[in-house]
């Protein structure tokens, strides 16, 4: 019996992460009433790997990570994932001293999101031959360097690291960690559907895969007015979440599959998972 279940349902059920860089998805979904023909759960990606790998969720943005795990269970939908080509702007290390030096030092790892832990643990281990000792926390800076000499944060918190910048620490991008060593654009999360849900519901799944790419292209393009309502209700104003908005990338392009699988094979290469896997899409 395949490790994920699904349990085939009249709506498709449906997770979103719950960060503000997958707002432009949720929005173009409200603004095409697609909300309607989905049962939305939201979450974090560490929450949102664990519905979809227990059959709780049908289709889901996951942690990339996650489908180097489950990838004989799930299908890549194409064209769709949370990128970056350089500076990501939402995935910080933040330390106190510089990062040549945390060779056996705490590093305090947010608990919510598996890609960025191992890809921090990659570039520290391959990149800067250092050797920390790792633990994981609730994403609060302050508390985090309580009992740490640096700590990861991704999602929003990370993002009000890059809205102000922390005095009298250190600041590391992991996009431009990536892109300075590799060349190569990086993938934190990409869309995957159950494979028994799509055997038995392929129109379905497509038509929901349809709905996903008409309200990113439709957010992209207002981008402006996704920005200007989104800062209404967050602590950041229009301009900054316009720049960051255009500064991700959310297709799935050849250049982000070979960035992808460069990233697989040096989690391979130092045992952090099996083998790498395929990259097996959905056909639309």
């Amino acid at each position: 019996m395949s490790k994920v279940q699904c349990q085939i349902s009249r709506r498709p059920r449906v997770g979103h992460i719950q960060f503000i860089n997958c707002l432009p998805l949720y929005y173009g979904l409200v603004k095409h009433d697609v909300l309607w023909d989905v049962e939305l759960t939201k979450g974090t990606p560490t929450e949102l790997n664990r519905y979809l790998i227990e059959g709780k969720l049908d289709i889901c943005p996951i942690s990339s990570i996650e489908y180097a795990h489950n990838y004989r269970d799930l299908l890549l939908l194409p064209n769709l994932s949370v990128s970056c080509d350089g500076p990501v702007k939402s995935i910080y290390l933040v330390s106190k001293v510089p990062i040549e030096q945390l060779d056996q030092c705490a590093i305090a790892l947010t608990n919510t999101s598996a890609t960025s832990h191992l890809l921090l643990k990659i570039i520290l281990q391959d990149r800067y031959k250092l050797q920390p000792v790792y633990f994981e926390s609730p994403p609060n800076l302050g508390s985090m360097l309580m009992e740490a000499d640096a700590a990861l944060l991704i999602g929003d918190p990370a993002l009000h690291v890059h809205y102000r910048m922390p005095a009298g620490l250190y600041t590391y991008d992991l996009g431009a960690e990536w892109k300075a060593w590799t060349g190569m654009k990086m993938v934190f999360a990409v869309w995957a559907v159950n494979r028994n849900y799509a055997a038995a519901n392929p129109a379905l799944v497509r038509e929901v895969y349809h709905a996903f790419t008409k309200s990113m292209d439709y957010s992209l393009e207002h981008v402006d007015q996704v920005a200007k309502e989104a800062a209404r209700w967050e602590d950041f104003n229009a301009e900054f979440l316009r720049d960051y908005f255009t500064s991700l990338e959310f297709d799935f392009d050849a250049g982000h599959q070979q960035g992808l699988l460069e990233y697989y094979r040096k989690a391979k290469a130092l045992s952090y998972i099996a083998q790498v896997p395929t990259l097996d899409f959905l056909e639309v």
